[in-house]
């Protein structure tokens, strides 16, 4: 990694859970990997929910000057309303995961952009359509291991601490099949 300073974006709408997906991922690379210098911020829709939000994280090795995302290494977009906002500014061959079923028009960007079954995945694999953030993190997961950025074990605990008791294991599912589409692209 070096001092190299990541960007790392999730965007949908109110009510996707893109503002604990991204917290998740703060609290897991601030707590469980070493070294590394987090700063998370969000941004909600004027409609908040069905508009579009976005939350971001930026990490580095060293300080972090200037806490907003400007040119984002990784974004997961789950609404087409989203990609058409946000997807413009990503970094030229960074990550982009779109959902497949409410992302109709793939954006045209010079990114790497994956089209995956989130949704799909967590209504039909998870039967909860309210796990899909999760899904998103496992997909994240496998993106950040594979720069050797973060383990896929960081993100598991920090989603222990933060999802209800009780739900620990439909969350943990979700996101290990989230892990699992990446990690078939990846």
């Amino acid at each position: 990694m070096g001092d190299q300073r990541y960007e790392i974006r999730i965007a949908g709408s109110g009510g996707q859970g893109v503002i604990l997906a991204a917290v998740i991922v703060g609290e897991a690379l601030a707590l469980y990997e070493e070294g590394l210098n987090v700063v998370q911020t969000q941004a909600y829709g004027p409609e908040a929910r069905g508009g579009a939000s976005k939350a971001e994280v930026v990490v580095s090795r060293s300080r972090i000057d200037y806490p907003k995302v400007t040119s984002p290494n990784l974004q997961v977009i789950l609404t087409q309303k989203a990609c058409d906002k946000y997807v413009h500014d990503a970094l030229p061959g960074s990550v982009v995961i779109v959902d497949d079923f409410f992302v109709t028009e793939p954006p045209k960007v010079d990114a790497k952009v994956y089209s995956l079954p989130i949704v799909k995945t967590a209504r039909e694999e998870v039967g909860r359509e309210i796990v899909t953030n999760m899904v998103a993190l496992g997909a994240v997961a496998r993106v950040l291991e594979s720069w050797e950025l973060a383990k896929p074990e960081s993100i598991r605990k920090a989603i222990l601490d933060r999802v209800p008791k009780g739900t620990e294991e439909l969350n943990l599912k979700a996101f290990e099949l989230g892990y699992g589409l990446m990690k078939e692209k990846l």
